[in-house]
């Protein structure tokens, strides 16, 4: 019996996704390229942090709350301060008592607060990625619903960073369409939409897509009922649901990227948003993988992605490191 020769791999891409912010997280996803041996970089959206963390001086020590709970340590100790705020996917920033009261009454101030320091985060990525990057590795950073609508134009501007959002981009042997959008959350995040219009705005996307060509989705949702979209349901009030003395466990993906999946069948699928539910499962032909976030833990998870000469799909492996 004649099996043929095993195709020949053309390109490597290494996907990750919902690092909210993690700074040593980001660091191994740029290491990821000599690592992996990876032609080219993804990084699917939900790269902000979640929230902003005050510090203030007081008496000689840095005074913050962290989960929930007043910490208090020597000056000296900013750096492991600012470390674990980092690691729990929040940004710090020293402040003075008049400045964190404002903070405190005025959410719009908080907000700006916020925002700027998602961006300063961002720029100095980009900065980071230049300098160690390879000029042969490409760099691909999309947003998800976490993600605010201001760091479109950062990523955008970004010289060694590219940031095709709502775009066709090619990757030689396959292009890749991307999108951040997710359906309605309990958070109210800017990028959700019901479902009806979430699948008319990933139709418009895939219609530039060159006709006869292989092709990867990038959504950061996942797909309805795929196992990539496993989570804790929860209650009005947010508290996670108990049938049977256990959490109830739902999908929570999309069933328009599910069904736009299902028409287009592209290669393959890689997706975030849902970050207990790592899984790799086809629907039709497609390979769809959400490799997972463990980025509290300071881990970051990855799937690897092989494709041939002519954009067929060939294997994956997910990681974690």
């Amino acid at each position: 019996m004649f099996f043929g020769r095993p195709k020949k791999r053309a390109l490597r891409v290494f996907f990750a996704t919902d690092i909210h912010g993690s700074d040593r997280c980001f660091r191994k996803f740029l290491a990821a390229a000599d690592s992996y041996e990876a032609d080219v970089l993804v990084l699917g959206g939900d790269i902000a942090g979640k929230g902003l963390v005050p510090i203030r001086r007081e008496n000689g020590n840095l005074v913050a709350r962290v989960r929930g709970e007043p910490v208090a340590v020597p000056r000296a100790e900013e750096e492991r301060l600012r470390a674990e705020i980092n690691r729990m996917g929040f940004y710090s920033v020293l402040s003075d008592a008049e400045d964190i009261e404002r903070m405190e009454r005025d959410q719009a101030h908080l907000d700006r607060a916020f925002q700027r320091a998602i961006i300063e985060q961002i720029k100095g990525w980009c900065a980071l990625a230049e300098e160690r990057l390879a000029p042969s590795v490409r760099c691909i950073i999309t947003p998800g619903n976490d993600d605010p609508k201001a760091i479109d134009p950062v990523l955008k501007a970004a010289g060694r960073i590219e940031s095709p959002e709502a775009e066709i981009c090619d990757l030689g042997p396959v292009v890749m369409a991307s999108c951040g959008d997710v359906t309605p959350t309990p958070w109210n995040t800017e990028r959700e939409y019901p479902e009806d219009e979430l699948g008319r705005r990933l139709e418009k996307i895939l219609e530039g897509a060159p006709v006869g060509r292989k092709m990867v989705v990038n959504f950061h949702c996942p797909p309805y009922g795929s196992g990539l979209d496993f989570a804790a349901e929860l209650d009005p009030q947010l508290r996670p649901v108990i049938r049977g003395g256990r959490p109830s466990i739902v999908p929570v993906g999309s069933k328009a990227v599910r069904e736009v999946i299902k028409r287009h069948q592209p290669a393959v699928g890689l997706h975030g948003h849902i970050h207990e539910s790592k899984a790799a499962q086809k629907i039709g032909s497609t390979m769809c993988l959400n490799p997972g976030s463990d980025y509290a833990a300071d881990v970051l998870r990855g799937a690897i992605v092989d494709f041939a000469e002519d954009g067929s799909y060939i294997d994956f492996l997910f990681t974690t490191g």
